[in-house]
């Protein structure tokens, strides 16, 4: 680990801004476990605190509270990017410091398996023929990244996505939930939440938004560029620091994120909820940021939320 002068000296906060059992908590206390196993925090405690409400906006103004404090963590989320530039998130990713990219997310779309629609291709035909024939269930809200991982795509290939029948859940498990009691018919979700249903014969994966093919429990899902969609939708999930924080604090951390994303046991367990490991520092995350925040502003401008910024 490259040395650096700045080392944290108190309790290290986790600020999670989602209730605890979602992908975005388990992946936060998987790198607490891994910060703390592999004694990269000086010694220092790291304490999660799950601050819930506001679409998220409360644990990014409790992180803010404490500009320049590097001893308080917080999530970098594609979502929250997206829930920004809707307006359902009043808070400003921008203001912050995203150090590190650690989980590459896919987003898949499913029918329940006795669903008449195949593949992607035919999914396009039925909504270019009537883009509101069917519902389609996202998570948390509309502008979200779940929404936005169907709507990308669909857009490429000639849907009016500004005219689909969109149904927002509180949460993925509740989309879910609905797909299988046939109130929607289709589903946009992150793997982790989809999988465990298509392992059980009741769902069928239509595309996955990732820009590769699937390996693992994805492999052999058709991505929408495999079936002809030239669009994907990538969400990542990883760590912010408060505005303020100096180069030392910066390179602490990113150096410190480094090591977990190099540890086996963070590794398995990302790859067992159905996603991917990777690292991506300071300087990708900062550039992920601004170019995300472009996309998604264009792409809600054509959603036609109101919102958009």
């Amino acid at each position: 680990m490259a040395q650096s002068p700045w080392r944290p000296t108190e309790r290290i906060n986790y600020i999670v801004g989602v209730a605890p059992g979602g992908t975005v908590d388990l992946y936060a206390r998987g790198i607490k476990a891994a910060l703390e196993q592999l004694q990269l925090t000086n010694h220092q405690p790291v304490v999660i605190e799950n601050k819930v409400g506001a679409g998220g906006a409360l644990a990014l103004q409790q992180l803010k509270t404490n500009a320049g404090n590097a001893h308080d963590l917080g999530t970098f989320h594609t979502g929250a990017i997206a829930g920004a530039v809707t307006g359902l998130i009043r808070a400003d990713p921008r203001d912050f410091t995203p150090v590190a990219m650690m989980v590459e997310e896919t987003s898949l779309v499913a029918v329940r398996a006795d669903s008449a629609l195949k593949n992607a291709s035919e999914l396009v035909a039925a909504l270019k023929a009537d883009p509101t024939a069917l519902r389609i269930a996202v998570a948390p809200a509309l502008g979200q990244n779940t929404h936005m991982a169907i709507s990308q795509p669909l857009k490429a290939a000639g849907v009016a996505i500004d005219k689909l029948t969109i149904a927002p859940f509180r949460s993925s498990g509740e989309s879910i939930t609905a797909l299988l009691g046939g109130h929607v018919d289709v589903v946009s979700a992150t793997a982790p939440v989809i999988m465990p249903q298509v392992k059980a014969g009741k769902l069928r994966v239509l595309a996955s938004a990732a820009a590769q093919p699937g390996t693992g429990a994805l492999a052999g899902i058709k991505t929408w560029r495999e079936q002809g969609v030239a669009a994907d939708y990538v969400s990542y999930n990883g760590v912010m620091l408060a505005p303020g924080v100096n180069a030392e604090q910066i390179r602490f951390w990113e150096d410190a994120l480094r090591r977990v994303s190099q540890d086996k046991t963070w590794q398995a367990m990302v790859e067992q909820s159905g996603n991917r490991p990777i690292f991506r520092g300071y300087v990708e995350s900062h550039r992920y940021l601004m170019s995300e925040w472009q996309a998604a502003t264009e792409l809600a401008t054509s959603l036609g939320l109101k919102g958009a910024r």
